[in-house]
């Protein structure tokens, strides 16, 4: 009895594990996020001083700046994970799609240039 090879449709397969990656990163980032607001948190409810100078205090110290850098960063990657797809799955013209994926990039880079600014000059 001979035995027939059945070739199914082809599929394009793009790699192993396909979205893991930003299934992962999302993950990833929403911990850094979490760790950083416990953090910012504690020091607020531990804060004495309610005014600007006690605000500014908190991130006078290196070690909060460069806290809050890491989840603005965490933060912008997140969003950009989150706003890529969503451009992917609902813009079906390639050309308006990259140019709102452009966009966005631009966007999150210069939200990223004006926090390390403001973080930098307390």
């Amino acid at each position: 009895m001979a035995t027939q090879n059945r070739v199914g449709p082809k599929r394009l397969v793009v790699g192993a594990h396909y979205g893991l990656r930003d299934w992962l990163a999302q993950r990833i980032t929403a911990v850094v996020m979490a760790v950083y607001t416990v953090i910012l948190l504690f020091w607020f409810f531990g804060a004495h001083n309610f005014s600007y100078e006690g605000w500014a205090g908190i991130f006078a110290t290196q070690w909060m700046k460069l806290a809050t850098f890491v989840a603005l960063l965490c933060l912008f990657y997140h969003a950009w994970v989150g706003i890529r797809d969503i451009w992917m799955d609902y813009v079906k013209p390639m050309s308006l799609r990259l140019l709102l994926q452009v966009l966005t990039i631009l966007w999150l880079i210069g939200c990223a240039g004006y926090a390390a600014q403001i973080l930098w000059r307390v």
